[in-house]
């Protein structure tokens, strides 16, 4: 685990665990060693926050490759923080720049190291649960690896869209870790790259019991987050 991360772990993390208590079921299917894929709901900034606290390995996540090269001091900072926490740069203007951050992820996960996807490409504009995009499938019949799916509840209470900070005693928060998916006996052709992607949508929808909507969230209005991931379609 990169140092910085664990020190994160052991300030930030116990902070959100402290303040916020949340409730955390089905720990035991992340599996001790070896990589996987964690596909989730989105329906907060603090999503990551949480999973991360409550993950006791190292999780990577996406982060906007603008982080990666800003200028000046706050661009050496930010460059330096997500670096250090092992996290993975996404280009969002897609194409083939958006395929050099699925490139980065597949040896990150073949490593065995473990990273966060969100499938719904941006967080829910209402709290219900959008159409999954197929990134995540792409992700892990090229890595080889399983799909774990997560599902957040009451995020969205404690911090909302537009909320900078999260908010103490905005709500009960809950994490729920579902049994991994293996995939690695199906092909990677269109048709069942979105057969597997409404899988692990069906399986999210059944830890959240979110009202689930069968068309992609609108991402206007809503800050991009690398949750996206490459491949996305």
């Amino acid at each position: 685990m990169p140092l910085l991360y664990t020190i994160g772990k052991l300030t930030v993390g116990n902070a959100m665990r402290l303040g916020w208590r949340p409730t955390v079921e089905g720990l035991e299917h992340v599996p001790p060693t070896g990589g996987a894929i964690f596909a989730g709901n989105h329906l907060s900034v603090a999503d990551e926050l949480f999973l991360g606290a409550v993950v006791p390995r190292h999780l990577a996540f996406w982060a906007k490759a603008e982080y990666f090269t800003g200028t000046g001091p706050r661009g050496w900072l930010s460059k330096s923080v997500l670096t250090g926490l092992g996290a993975i740069p996404v280009e969002r203007s897609g194409g083939r720049a958006a395929l050099a951050a699925f490139d980065g992820a597949i040896p990150v996960l073949k490593a065995g190291d473990l990273v966060a996807v969100y499938p719904e490409g941006t967080r829910s504009p209402d709290g219900r649960l959008y159409r999954g995009r197929t990134g995540a499938a792409r992700l892990a019949l090229a890595a080889g690896v399983p799909v774990i799916p997560v599902g957040v509840i009451g995020t969205d209470r404690v911090q909302p869209i537009g909320v900078r900070v999260p908010r103490l005693g905005a709500g009960k928060v809950t994490v729920r870790f579902g049994k991994p998916l293996d995939f690695t006996d199906r092909s990677n052709d269109r048709h069942s790259l979105r057969e597997i992607t409404d899988e692990i949508m069906m399986e999210i929808q059944k830890l959240t019991g979110q009202e689930y909507v069968p068309r992609y969230a609108p991402r206007k209005g809503a800050e991009p987050t690398g949750a996206t991931g490459p491949g996305a379609g």
